[in-house]
């Protein structure tokens, strides 16, 4: 018979020995499965990050053989495409704006981003405003309530002022958009308050603060969507984005813009932990 297959005798009692073992793919699979199985959000993760958490795991693969396993297993997910995507101007940027699209920090606390958005629930819109720490990705204050005043933006701003201190947020700028709500002299008043230096994106600019619509339109992707926010009740909703943030956004997920993937509060626990005293 190997004469007529043309293989060796060695080859084919290899061959034998070995095909009761599990293949390569089959071990991939099962560490895919395993990953999946740590928090019910990884299935979320798309190929880019299943590559990452596969690689704290310790099994280095390409990313073509992560895709084709995840294919196989019917693991990928169609790329939702936003309508109406507001197109970058040539425009000279205003002189407020301190960020200027530069969303990379040296040091926690240095420069914040927040927004509002809005998410349907069967009672009616449900807001969120949300600020984020451009040092690691993590969200730091969250507040929510069934209309988009200024009120909801100076109480994110008021429970981060408590929760970090006027010492710590001296000095760091927090950029948005050019809403009413944070053109207020209210809320520049709470700024203020908190010690914070105020930075506006350009009139029309989405892209001045594309990291915090990104956050956004993860959340509603990963959750919101998911969920079928419109079918639940707002304070329902509260509750689902409160865990899913402070749990496992901030805490579990891995972030790709962090070194190795890590979480965002894992990330600042392990910068603060390796940072070198100063000589």
């Amino acid at each position: 018979m190997c004469r007529v297959l043309k293989i060796s005798e060695s080859g084919y009692y290899r061959w034998l020995k070995n095909r009761s073992k599990p293949t390569a793919r089959v071990l991939l699979s099962v560490a895919i499965k395993e990953i999946l199985d740590e928090h019910p959000d990884n299935d979320n993760y798309g190929v880019s990050r299943m590559k990452t958490a596969l690689e704290q795991s310790g099994i280095i693969v390409s990313k073509r053989t992560v895709y084709r396993a995840m294919s196989e297993m019917k693991l990928l997910h169609r790329r939702r495409t936003p309508h109406g995507t507001t197109k970058a101007t040539t425009e000279i940027q205003d002189r407020e704006n301190l960020i200027k699209r530069d969303f990379t920090a040296e040091k926690p606390l240095q420069k914040l981003l927040s927004d509002i958005t809005e998410i349907q629930c069967s009672d009616g819109k449900l807001y969120l405003s949300a600020v984020l720490d451009c040092y690691n990705g993590e969200i730091l204050s969250v507040a929510m309530d069934d209309n988009m005043k200024k009120e909801l933006c100076i109480k994110t701003v008021k429970d981060l002022a408590l929760q970090y201190g006027r010492s710590r947020l001296a000095g760091a700028i927090f950029h948005s958009d050019r809403g009413s709500q944070y053109t207020s002299e209210a809320f520049r008043n709470a700024l203020k308050e908190a010690g914070l230096i105020q930075s506006l994106s350009g009139t029309g600019h989405c892209f001045d603060n594309a990291r915090m619509e990104s956050f956004f339109a993860t959340l509603k992707k990963e959750k919101i969507y998911r969920i079928a926010a419109y079918k639940r009740t707002r304070e329902e909703v509260k509750t689902i984005v409160f865990r899913y943030i402070f749990v496992y956004y901030n805490r579990i997920r891995i972030t790709t813009t962090n070194p190795i993937g890590l979480p965002p509060v894992a990330y600042r626990e392990w910068a603060k932990a390796n940072t070198l005293p100063a000589a």
